[in-house]
């Protein structure tokens, strides 16, 4: 019984911990971008329906523990780009933008050379920039409302002592009781609780695509797809990338009318369905990320209602949770951009310019850190030049 229940419970608790770790990151980076709770509630719904689809599409066509999860990184650049030019008809335009780019890069494997020949250390530079604003909501939460904020800070580094997976979930459910503590004073949940879809006719205008396309497409591939297949190949998984790409870009599109924003290879959670505490036969491991994708379409229709309840959540409490999932993050990627001493300055200077909140010619810090970071790194002596490295990814 046990070789059958295994991997159905590891796929049930990657897609809980996928979904619990940063669904308040998205909302914070749909409402940042103009949407309203109703956007973001379809926004949600979407990214939930479509990885779903995606991976239970790949799974069935390959037999491999291939996950699919939102674009987390792609969702703390739409916080700290704020409201783009054209408002949020223009970031859903950006949003189909960059699912065509996926698309286009399973389709012509030099642009995914391309997004590959960036430096690591730039890439991940922006991105740390790009989280750095969300990490601090919970320091300035708990300044604000300490004894709502206190007792979720609590619960997770208690966690981080005994079961460091479950720290964000376990502070995710501190933030439900103390939201469930402050409804029942204040008349319960307000707005729809089944699930709703809120189509939005997009427009694109330069900025966004400038300002929010690009650095998300960049962010979603660097910080997500790529990292994505090097998790699968480290369990002896090949990703079929063309397809993956194909799939994920796809869904992107197709979720951004509702208001999603990305899908794209899972990379932390990915571990969870490919590695032997999933099953120990490689052989079976697909069936927990055919689980997960089963999952994953229930917390779909929950994600209404679970928006709904944490909307009536006292200011701050949200983006406490969503600043302590990206902690990770934050910690990885200056890592990652600081780690070889031949041209930190450019790294650095990426990090200050996405973490400024810049906006110039109505475009988003993203693009400009990563512009201004190449930059300085191509005046810097002895950098070898931005060269596309041969092979296809994955």
């Amino acid at each position: 019984m046990e070789h059958v229940t295994r991997p159905v419970l590891a796929g049930i608790l990657t897609a809980l911990v996928g979904f619990t770790s940063s669904f308040a990151v998205v909302l914070a980076g749909l409402r940042g971008v103009g949407a309203t709770p109703a956007e973001a509630a379809s926004g949600l719904l979407a990214v939930c329906a479509t990885q779903a689809a995606g991976i239970l599409w790949l799974v069935r066509r390959h037999r491999i523990p291939l996950t699919l999860a939102w674009s987390t990184p792609g969702a703390a650049l739409l916080a700290s780009t704020g409201a783009v030019h054209g408002g949020w008809p223009a970031a859903v335009g950006a949003f189909l933008v960059t699912g065509a780019l996926v698309v286009i890069t399973g389709l012509w494997p030099r642009l995914g050379r391309l997004i590959s020949a960036i430096p690591t250390p730039i890439a991940q530079a922006m991105l740390a920039g790009v989280v750095l604003e969300l990490c601090l909501a919970p320091v300035r939460g708990f300044a604000a409302h300490p004894w709502s904020v206190g007792p979720i800070l609590l619960t997770w580094v208690v966690m981080l002592r005994l079961a460091r997976r479950w720290a964000v979930p376990a502070a995710f459910a501190a933030t439900l009781v103390v939201v469930a503590v402050d409804a029942a004073r204040h008349g319960g949940p307000h707005g729809a609780l089944v699930p709703q879809v809120a189509w939005t006719t997009p427009s694109l205008t330069g900025a966004s695509l400038l300002g929010l396309a690009i650095p998300l497409y960049v962010v979603t591939m660097a910080g997500q797809n790529i990292p994505g297949v090097a998790v699968m190949s480290a369990y002896g998984y090949q990703v079929p990338w063309r397809e993956t790409m194909t799939v994920t870009g796809l869904g992107t599109a197709a979720g951004a009318l509702a208001g999603g924003h990305a899908i794209n290879l899972a990379a932390i959670t990915a571990s969870m369905n490919a590695s032997p505490e999933a099953d120990p036969d490689p052989a079976r491991r697909w069936v927990a990320a055919w689980t997960s994708g089963w999952s994953y379409l229930v917390l779909a229709l929950v994600s209404t209602a679970l928006v709904a309840f944490v909307s009536v959540a006292p200011p701050g409490v949200a983006g406490a949770v969503a600043g302590l999932a990206l902690l990770g993050t934050l910690s990885s990627s200056l890592a990652g951009a600081l780690s070889a001493a031949e041209g930190r300055e450019a790294a650095a200077i990426t990090f200050v310019v996405a973490a400024s909140g810049l906006t110039f010619f109505g475009i988003g810090g993203a693009f400009w850190a990563l512009a201004a970071g190449l930059l300085v790194r191509a005046l810097l002596p002895g950098q070898p030049r931005l060269t596309a490295p041969g092979g296809e990814p994955g």
